[in-house]
């Protein structure tokens, strides 16, 4: 290892791509660390992802490095280096480094949930080979759903390198959509596919969401946006990877020692937009009952209230929810509710009483019991759990 010549302010490297929405929270996250924790001196220049190591990194005598490494050009100039480094992006070039990322396995999951929570019961995924993340995404929502008893279709994505070859696949894309037996959720391993999957649709005349539900990931907003209907995506959660990769480099330079694990981050939901946001309901009862839980869970809406408005008995709407849901309406307002909790409680500050007010419980006390009950643990000790 090459000697630094030390200063009272550590200085770190910062080679992350500046380009995406993901990145951008990455660094946030590293910037909330640095102001908690004490000043760093940093390198960081605006970068995109294919980026060529800077060509300072082989002479330079810092304390750390924080990168997310494309190429084995780029692992071997950390290498050369020769300082404390943390990888963001994947082992692939840096199999050595400690690692901070998102919990890919889980995500797939994640997917997987969301479409079956909304009634589908035929899958199907666009996938792509080119790392190992994007098989653990898949590869997990494929267990998923057929742990549900379904089956799931598949179509590899390809590259292109000229506009004959996106003709060729956008092709291939709409006859392999055009195949599947409708209405089915597909997920397509990042963003960019499922842009590509929506542009196949519209260019075929296939309904999104009504034929066609679509589920893309990492949250870009700018392609989410761009895209027609507007995208549903998992949301990562970058600001957490950069918090806790800056936490475990602080230890490195140090000289303390640091697990060998790697730490993996959940995702934090998912962004609902128009090209997933419908139910697959069969029964029009069941498909308005839930449309009104859903839009008005946190206000706290009770199973008498929907009857009312359903113009139906009791009875008959409990045994049409859980013959359709496999739940009753009290547990489907509950789902929701409790869901919305979670997420308060990870990423924001407020209190207890005010999650709970905005979640739509009535009383705070009733929410900290049946959390207990629901989860194991109390809202407390998972917002600590969440956050460490």
């Amino acid at each position: 290892m090459k000697t630094s010549s030390k200063t009272t302010i550590p200085r770190v490297a910062i080679l992350v791509e500046t380009s995406r929405s993901y990145t951008r929270d990455l660094l946030s996250g590293v910037s909330r660390y640095i102001q908690r924790h004490g000043h760093w001196s940093t390198f960081l220049e605006l970068r995109a992802f294919e980026s060529s190591p800077p060509p300072w990194l082989n002479h330079w005598d810092g304390d750390g490095i924080l990168t997310r490494t494309h190429s084995a050009a780029m692992a071997g100039a950390i290498r050369e280096a020769g300082v404390p480094a943390i990888e963001l992006r994947s082992t692939k070039y840096n199999q050595t480094l400690p690692f901070v990322g998102m919990d890919n396995a889980l995500i797939g999951e994640t997917v997987a949930e969301h479409f079956l929570n909304r009634g589908y019961r035929r899958f199907a995924v666009y996938t792509l080979d080119t790392e190992q993340f994007f098989r653990d995404r898949v590869s997990n929502f494929v267990t998923r759903v057929k742990q549900a008893g379904a089956g799931c279709e598949s179509l590899p994505a390809h590259g292109e390198t000229t506009p004959e070859d996106w003709e060729a696949h956008q092709t291939e894309l709409i006859a392999w959509i055009e195949s599947i037996e409708k209405p089915v959720g597909i997920f397509a391993a990042n963003d960019q596919l499922a842009v590509r999957l929506l542009d196949a649709c519209r260019r075929a005349g296939i309904v999104v969401p009504e034929e066609v539900a679509v589920v893309g990931c990492e949250n870009e907003t700018t392609l989410c946006d761009f895209a027609s209907p507007a995208l549903t995506s998992v949301k990562f959660d970058g600001e957490t990877v950069g918090y806790r990769a800056a936490g475990l480099l602080d230890k490195l330079m140090q000289g303390e020692t640091v697990p060998a694990e790697s730490i993996l981050i959940p995702p934090k939901g998912i962004e609902v937009r128009a090209s997933s946001d419908e139910y697959v309901i069969e029964d029009p009862v069941v498909l308005r009952a839930v449309k009104l839980i859903r839009e008005h869970a946190f206000e706290g809406i009770t199973v008498a209230e929907i009857v009312k408005a359903l113009r139906v008995s009791r009875s008959t709407l409990e045994r049409r929810m859980k013959a359709t849901l496999k739940r009753g309406t009290k547990e489907e307002i509950l789902r929701l509710q409790f869901r919305e909790v979670n997420r308060l409680l990870r990423n924001t500050d407020l209190t207890i009483e005010a999650i709970s007010d905005l979640a739509g419980f009535t009383h705070t006390h009733y929410l900290q019991t049946s959390y207990r009950e629901r989860y194991g643990i109390t809202p407390g000790a998972y917002r600590k759990k969440s956050r460490q």
